[in-house]
């Protein structure tokens, strides 16, 4: 089986979601301050949708991926992977961490509470930044430079 078609649901997924990350979170979330209209609270709400839904499209391209993975038989645990597992890890961390901990704090500044700063947004960020680019080097991995993803040597 020719590696493209072998890894098609795993190739697709990881181009989408870096797609997906990029245009939510480097331009969704600041452009949408700069529309007319747009107040601090309204952006807000908008946000925790956006970055709710983008979370749970996250989840279904880390399952494709897995999937695609054991369904090829290809080891999840092998160095190469460490790609895929680091932006799973992150996407954990977002999920039952710094989401949740975003969401009442922006629920909060929407209700009119004065909170201090926090720098929770730019570890998030951050964590956005580093997915983006263990994905993009997985999926080259997974595109292979010399058209084959192997799996059947240690690394």
């Amino acid at each position: 089986m020719n590696t493209n078609s072998k890894y098609s649901i795993a190739i697709i997924s990881v181009f989408l979601w870096i797609g997906f990350v990029c245009a939510i979170s480097f331009m969704e979330a600041w452009l949408k301050f700069s529309a007319p209209g747009v107040t601090i609270p309204i952006g807000l709400g908008i946000g925790r949708l956006v970055f709710g839904a983008l979370n749970k499209i996250e989840w279904v391209f880390t399952v494709g991926i897995a999937l695609n993975l054991i369904l090829t038989k290809t080891p999840l645990l092998t160095a190469r992977n460490v790609f895929y597992l680091v932006p799973v890890a992150l996407l954990v961390l977002q999920t039952f961490l710094l989401l949740p901990f975003l969401d009442i704090r922006a629920e909060q500044l929407i209700q009119g509470e004065e909170l201090p700063s926090s720098n929770v947004h730019f570890y998030y960020v951050g964590m956005e930044v580093l997915k983006i680019i263990c994905l993009f080097i997985f999926g080259i991995k997974i595109l292979g430079l010399n058209g084959k993803f192997e799996t059947d040597r240690a690394d």
